[in-house]
């Protein structure tokens, strides 16, 4: 093959700089939010003995520049790294410098040569010339005398070396390093994101469930914003600051589905949410039992009176009822009797649902869409949660959600993707700044831990999880069977795991009956009114909202916990035993001192365990074997801790410890 028909190959710099981190498998820019702790990294080398270095080059999205020196992780494996807290929204852009330390690399020479005898003389003078330039570049008198110095012949070699021992010389280097053959690595981008994007509690229920009322006659009198909106100061004081309502549209008549996902709907029975669109509109409408648009605006002013965001669900599929059918019907996928194709999941058929196809009229979906977000946007809706974005293109999505964000750049979208891993990552790459995740029915020590590290460090550049407990689909096994230590166990997890965690109302009143054969709750809330009375539970002791809200006042109260990239597993003998830390250094922490959490969890609901837990001192930010405090916040109890500990869990008492490292024992 000809040379000018060979493909084209990257060239490597001088001092070659390779593997940066963060960055995503596509080259879209990783992901970050505002206040979150990130390690930069780049492998760094070059050929012969010579010593470098390397700096990070930050820009933030107003212009100004940091440069961070980047450190040698460990001596041979050419890691070279740095930890920043990125405090500004918008796009920033970073590189990594590699560069010939010129200074370092002639004093460790030096110092070996003249010590054995070898090339003093040459050896000296190569200091001199160094020590020139450093004169020129810094004005240094000290580095004037140190250079006639180290020439002076007179002296024995070693007296002359022993000019570069003056500590002004020392500091001089430090501030004006005498460095060459600098590379420049490709520019990376960094799209920081406010803080919600990343860090969060969600809370979601139906609307229409608070304040219903059964009738004599069997009907029904919905509940609305108004009467959703009494519930919100209580779900406020659990400590959640998103509440997250599936679709509050129109709901179609034709085949509507009945209690338990039937196709035989009594007359009073409101049907699926997700099955959007009827005569009274379609994806920009309310549904008219939920009230007005005057309504939902005040429910979203006193949801932000509490400190709350309001998410809305966005599912882009119609019931065959939906406005849609009828004025596009070129957007849905005609079968060869006429009829048009279902939603299905097979085995499952969603009868009163019909998606979406996007091929017939791409352009006009896009800006159908786009009117749609805006509208609701309009209300002060910033958080949307996509259901089943999967099954779109990822053209699509990119689009949409770059498009909306150019113009609101506080919006977030999470994507509800049970799917493949390659397409959920994927999503993730493409624009979704949160992501449901496999969490759910992660349930053994050795799936938790492993996932745990999987989302903390391999995917944490660009998918941002979102722990979900259950969901009005998902009623795990491990919940249906583990009772109150299993709800205790898997809200700890979630709480602790990840910066954005969330659970389905009905979760703090343990409701774990599924309906035969499936993952699913019984007489399930999709199809069905479902008023509850918390403040009842709560008083006989049958609710765990008590337990909920320690674990999100031990979030607000623990910055470690506001982070992602900060899990570190740890090891314990008894293998249904689960123990990881989070720990964030006092620099970045407004107290200035260190922050350290650890979560020890008996992750099996059913009996007591014993077990020794190992733990790695450096994780946790401690330096030496000295023993140290903890106290768990569950119980109140403190115990002294060091490498290796004694830990009894007993699911029927209290199944996790949530430990706070209070110092070294005194």
């Amino acid at each position: 093959m000809a040379t000018a028909d060979r493909p084209r190959r990257p060239k490597p710099g001088r001092i070659p700089i390779t593997q940066l981190a963060p960055t995503t498998p596509n080259g879209y820019p990783s992901k970050a939010f505002d206040g979150e702790v990130i390690t930069f990294g780049a492998t760094v080398f070059r050929e012969g003995h010579g010593i470098i270095g390397a700096d990070l080059v930050l820009e933030r999205p107003d212009g100004g520049t940091r440069t961070v020196p980047l450190t040698l992780v460990a001596p041979g494996t050419d890691r070279y790294e740095a930890t920043v807290q990125v405090d500004h929204v918008g796009v920033w852009s970073w590189h990594v410098e590699s560069f010939s330390d010129d200074w370092a690399t002639w004093v460790h020479a030096a110092r070996l040569k003249i010590a054995a005898g070898v090339d003093t003389e040459a050896t000296l003078l190569d200091g001199g010339v160094l020590l020139d330039r450093l004169a020129s570049e810094t004005d240094s008198p000290a580095a004037v005398r140190a250079a006639a110095r180290i020439r002076d012949t007179s002296l024995e070699p070693a007296e002359r070396l022993a000019a570069i021992d003056d500590a002004r010389i020392t500091g001089e280097v430090e501030d004006s390093p005498l460095t060459s053959l600098r590379t420049h690595s490709p520019t990376q981008l960094l799209d920081v994101e406010r803080t919600r994007a990343g860090v969060g509690a969600w809370y979601e229920f139906f609307p229409r469930s608070e304040g219903a009322k059964k009738n004599a006659d069997g009907s029904w009198k919905s509940g609305d914003f108004r009467t959703a909106a009494r519930r919100l100061p209580a779900v406020a004081r659990m400590g959640f600051d998103v509440v997250y309502l599936p679709p509050i549209h129109p709901i179609g008549t034709t085949a509507r589905k009945g209690p338990n996902n039937t196709l035989t709907p009594g007359p009073h029975d409101p049907g699926s949410p997700w099955a959007i669109g009827s005569a009274d509109g379609g994806h920009d409408a309310i549904h008219p039992d939920l009230g007005t648009e005057d309504d939902f605006r005040e429910f979203v002013e006193t949801a932000k009176n509490t400190g709350m965001e309001v998410a809305l669900d966005f599912a882009l599929q119609c019931s065959p009822d939906h406005p849609w059918v009828t004025e596009h019907p070129d957007w849905f996928t005609q079968r060869a009797d006429g009829s048009i194709a279902t939603a299905e999941n097979p085995p499952k058929r969603y009868q009163d649902i019909y998606p979406i196809q996007f091929d017939a009229d791409p352009e006009g979906l896009v800006a159908e869409v786009l009117r749609v977000l805006r509208h609701w946007m309009s209300f002060g809706v910033r958080i949307f949660r996509v259901d089943n974005p999967h099954t779109k293109p990822l053209w699509f999505w990119e689009r949409v959600i770059r498009e909306i964000r150019d113009e609101h750049p506080d919006t977030v979208f999470l994507a509800e993707a049970f799917t493949r891993p390659a397409m959920m990552r994927a999503l993730a790459e493409v624009g979704f700044q949160q992501s449901y995740t496999y969490f759910t029915w992660r349930n053994t020590r050795e799936e938790i831990e492993s996932y745990f590290d999987e989302l903390s460090h391999e995917t944490s550049a660009y998918l941002r999880p979102n722990l979900f407990v259950n969901t009005p689909d998902i009623l795990t096994e491990y919940l249906q069977f583990g009772g109150r230590a299993g709800y205790k166990i898997r809200a700890a997890l979630a709480a602790t795991g990840a910066p954005t965690w969330g659970m389905y109302s009905g979760y703090e009143l343990f409701e774990d009956v599924a309906r035969p054969g499936s993952e699913e709750n019984i007489d399930n809330e999709k199809y069905e009114y479902k008023p509850r009375d918390f403040a009842l539970a709560e008083a006989e002791g049958a609710s765990l909202a008590p337990y909920v809200t320690m674990l999100n006042r031990f979030r607000a109260a623990h910055p470690a916990l506001r982070q992602l990239r900060n899990l570190h597993v740890h090891h314990a003998e008894d293998p249904a035993i689960v123990v990881y830390s989070k720990h964030l250094p006092g620099r970045f922490v407004r107290s200035g001192r260190d922050d350290t959490v650890i979560v020890v969890a008996n992750v099996d609901p059913h009996s007591a365990r014993e077990t020794t837990v190992h733990l790695d001192l450096g994780a946790l930010g401690l330096a030496t074997e000295e023993p140290f405090d903890v106290r768990d916040v569950v119980t109140g109890q403190r115990f002294v801790w060091g490498s290796s500990n004694y830990v009894r869990l007993d699911a029927f008492q209290e199944p996790v410890h949530l430990l706070v490292v209070e110092g070294p024992h005194r």
